[in-house]
């Protein structure tokens, strides 16, 4: 049938797609890479300064890679069975229930990450406009208040976007969010050769701080308290450290690479798809963003030292509220945030039509009406109950194991053949150990927030 009928077989194959590929494949790699991105990159200096240079780049690696591994299994699944759909490869899986977790998993994940995302854009874009406007006091504008800025974005960039029918058109908000987040990186790098080591506002402290004995953590996070005396070494890197907070940063560091939801829908709009032409996207991307990982951190880390915030522009902020160049940073890191909404929104509606609409043609009523939804429950978390943002962080911290290491494992694991691969191969005992990683991942995630907030750490260091 498949040789006399290669239409019917090309039809068959398309039949968990809305349409036919044609994006591109420079624009799928803005895509994922944005998709990869998110506003952790801002927390990776910190991150680098509890971890230490060089057990930095070693986590940053063995993240990277265990990423493309992942990714890898999540093509190797869809390629057997001939189905490029999250949801349907769990239900491929192990039928219903493998479906309805994967749809959860990736719906409650993505939820989280675009109230975060919108949690930013209400908190700092009045910053930004009190920087830009010269002002010392927050007034009561409207245009003041972030409830009506985070709706007036969501309204007129995040909505129009979210309602393309195919994700490869956000290929070009895509590139102009990588471009932004590009311009954040040379801004880092020049900073660290402009502001000194100590920093000028700091000297006063300095002297009467020589005798102090080493301040707690939770201290120094909450501004520029010293940790030592620059005799003492207050300006020399930390090629590897341990102390209270680098168990803190592990997490943040293993979903520095979260694209998995987004991986298969990429690959479906792919066009003249294949595994190889997508686990080259995927390497590109992860290459891409562990460069930029990698630098900001490292510059970022170079600038302040122990003293760098787990927010590294609230650092900048400390040394001159009023600069021109970190009010631009800051304008672009919104709009990177702000474009990669859109990008996250499509995997939810794709996991909400697979659980609901399953079977049924495209439709552009059901097409805008759940977008409509998600971006108005969304925004009413953010503006009236901010505080799910602590229970997102939990929710992320069960959901994202799942989708990068436990999922894309046991599905390999049931779809593949046993005839061609037995449980007792190779890449099988590598997939099950590779979802017992993620079973350890999320123990620990769980332990540190529990841990966090029986410490009373609050919500804040738990963003994503």
């Amino acid at each position: 049938m498949e040789e006399f009928l290669p239409h019917g077989a090309e039809k068959k194959q398309t039949h968990f797609t809305d349409f036919e590929g044609k994006t591109s494949f420079g624009m799928s790699v803005f895509n994922l890479s944005n998709a990869i991105m998110g506003s952790g990159i801002l927390g990776l200096a910190y991150a680098m300064a509890n971890t230490g240079i060089i057990l930095f780049l070693f986590l940053l690696t063995a993240v990277a890679l265990l990423s493309s591994y992942s990714i890898h299994l999540l093509l190797k699944s869809s390629g057997i069975v001939g189905i490029r759909a999250y949801e349907q490869l769990g239900y491929r899986a192990f039928g219903t229930p493998g479906k309805l977790a994967a749809a959860i998993a990736i719906t409650l994940q993505n939820i989280g990450a675009m109230s975060s995302y919108l949690y930013i854009v209400k908190s700092e874009v009045p910053l930004v406009i009190q920087t830009f406007l010269n002002l010392e006091e927050k007034t009561t504008d409207w245009y003041m208040n972030g409830n009506y800025l985070v709706i007036l974005v969501s309204v007129t960039i995040i909505l129009p976007l979210a309602l393309m029918k195919q994700l490869g058109y956000l290929g070009y908000a895509s590139g102009f969010s990588l471009s932004c987040m590009g311009f954040f990186l040379i801004s880092v790098i020049y900073k660290k050769f402009q502001i000194p080591c100590p920093l000028p506002e700091q000297e006063g402290n300095l002297t009467g701080s020589l005798n102090a004995t080493l301040v707690s953590t939770s201290d120094y996070q909450n501004g520029y308290t010293v940790l030592q005396a620059p005799e003492q070494g207050t300006c020399t890197p930390s090629f590897f450290t341990l102390n209270s907070q680098t168990a803190y940063t592990i997490p943040i560091m293993a979903f520095a690479f979260v694209c998995h939801p987004e991986v298969l829908p990429i690959y479906t709009e792919l066009k003249d798809p294949s595994k190889k032409k997508m686990q080259c996207i995927s390497n590109i991307s992860i290459t891409v963003m562990y460069l930029m990982y990698f630098l900001a951190a490292l510059f970022g880390y170079l600038t302040f030292y122990g003293r760098v915030e787990s927010e590294l522009l609230h650092t900048y902020n400390k040394v001159d509220p009023f600069d021109v160049l970190i009010l631009c940073v800051r304008v672009a890191v919104l709009t990177a945030v702000t474009l990669t909404v859109p990008i996250v929104l499509f995997p939810v509606r794709r996991a909400i039509q697979q659980m609901l609409f399953q079977g049924k043609d495209f439709s552009w009523i059901r097409h805008v009406t759940i977008a409509v939804v998600l971006l108005t429950f969304i925004n009413l978390l953010v503006i009236f109950a901010p505080s799910i943002l602590g229970i997102f962080g939990m929710i992320g911290a069960t959901s994202a194991p799942c989708l990068i290491f436990i999922f894309p494992a046991i599905f390999y694991i049931r779809i593949m053949p046993k005839d061609k691969e037995p449980l007792r191969s190779t890449p099988k005992i590598l997939a099950a150990c590779f979802a017992l990683l993620g079973v350890l991942f999320m123990i620990m995630s769980l332990s540190f927030i529990i841990i966090d907030w029986a410490m009373g750490g609050g919500e804040e260091q738990w963003q994503p």
